[in-house]
């Protein structure tokens, strides 16, 4: 079972990065709750080349913490994660 857990305060503060990087693609996954815009974010970066970035658009508060922290995992580079409005997310992702 897949599970969306809360991140400790020094993670959320890695959330307000900027960025001047334009994206080559964008995934809008907004309306989709845990673990959809994880999976889809995944499945989306490996169709990409090395070096391209994904815009990833996101609604849910959860995915703007995890899916940052699971694609730094993957060895890809998280380049921005910006709130745009009350509960929207743009998160700027470089392929490794």
């Amino acid at each position: 079972m897949h599970t969306c857990n809360k991140l400790s305060s020094k993670e959320k503060g890695k959330i307000e990065m900027t960025s001047k990087e334009k994206p080559t693609e964008v995934l809008n996954v907004k309306g989709e709750v845990c673990p959809y815009p994880d999976v889809k974010t995944q499945r989306k970066l490996k169709s990409m080349k090395s070096g391209e970035i994904l815009e990833v658009l996101i609604d849910y508060p959860l995915s703007a913490e995890r899916i940052p922290r699971s694609m730094e995992k993957q060895g890809h580079e998280v380049l921005k994660v910006e709130k745009k409005g009350t509960s929207e997310w743009s998160i700027l992702i470089k392929v490794k």
